[in-house]
């Protein structure tokens, strides 16, 4: 199993679909991000548009030495419309062995790699059958091309239906100060019931933490601000930590195309909350005291 190392480096806009980074562009922000220890690389397939991938790919092939120093987590299910052949006029979700394999295979491809460290399922398909994605996951690991396998996204009840067939080893879920959701409908318990490390997409509540107009926005900072003073650090920091308080071992996946951005995230690994830090936070978000 990789070692899947907080933060990680979430690169969805960095394509097409955000920043548009040039090959200079991507080869400075992986060299940054792996002088600062940050080493795993979340991607999708479909990231702009079935580009990006290929785009980080094209650094990775002009340096060899990079592969060994990072560990590459990519997605596969989403099927985004492909206007140019007439078929699949809408997005759709595809999670048979046959797709599974051959999206991973390309994906392979892009990345100009023969390994890569975990595949997920991008989202829950109403119409996934587990033997479908055991028999693609078990394939693809025999033949070496897959380290590790987890999901995104998925629910308590689907994660007990797949993990009767294979294991899994992360799910990656919304999760914030301002996306409370897996702290109570038993997502974040059935990962830590069926060890399974949860991956946290939008640690910062997808920038509006950073949103005045947000309900809850002023009194969530005024406690991370004031935590933050005890730790000489800032706001940001507090909130990821708050993540890492969690004993389910939240990995986040920041989504950014800014360094800073991405220290902050790894300096939050160190920063010990207390138990009360946490629920004084936990309050702010919520608007109310616990019962």
């Amino acid at each position: 199993m990789p070692t899947i190392k907080a933060p990680i480096a979430g690169c969805m806009r960095w394509g097409k679909w955000g920043a548009d980074f040039s090959f200079t562009d991507y080869s400075n922000v992986i060299e940054a991000c792996i002088e600062a220890g940050i080493t795993s690389f979340d991607h999708a397939d479909i990231y702009g548009d079935y580009t990006t991938e290929a785009a980080f790919g094209k650094v990775l092939q002009s340096q060899s030495s990079i592969r060994t120093k990072i560990q590459i987590i990519t997605k596969c299910g989403i099927v985004l419309p492909n206007p140019q052949s007439g078929i699949d006029a809408i997005k759709t979700y595809n999670t048979t062995a046959r797709h599974i394999i051959q999206s991973a295979e390309q994906s392979l491809l892009h990345f100009g790699t023969d390994y890569i460290d975990v595949l997920l399922i991008h989202r829950p398909d109403p119409l996934m059958h587990p033997l479908e994605i055991a028999e693609a996951v078990h394939t693809l690991q025999q033949q070496g091309k897959i380290l590790s396998f987890g999901v995104s996204n998925f629910l308590p009840h689907q994660l007990k239906m797949l993990s009767k067939y294979l294991k899994i080893e992360y799910n990656q879920i919304e999760a914030s100060i301002l996306h409370l959701h897996p702290f109570v409908d038993g997502t974040l318990d059935a990962c830590i019931e069926h060890n399974i490390t949860p991956m946290a997409w939008s640690p910062l509540g997808g920038g509006l933490i950073n949103d005045d107009n947000h309900p809850r926005y002023r009194s969530i900072i005024q406690v991370a601000t004031t935590i933050a003073t005890r730790f000489n650090t800032g706001a940001n920091e507090i909130l990821i930590a708050w993540l890492h308080k969690h004993p389910s071992g939240i990995l986040p996946v920041v989504g950014t195309t800014k360094m800073e951005r991405l220290i902050q995230a790894k300096n939050a690994a160190s920063i010990q909350l207390t138990d009360e830090d946490w629920f004084r936070l936990w309050v702010a978000a919520r608007g109310e005291e616990i019962a």
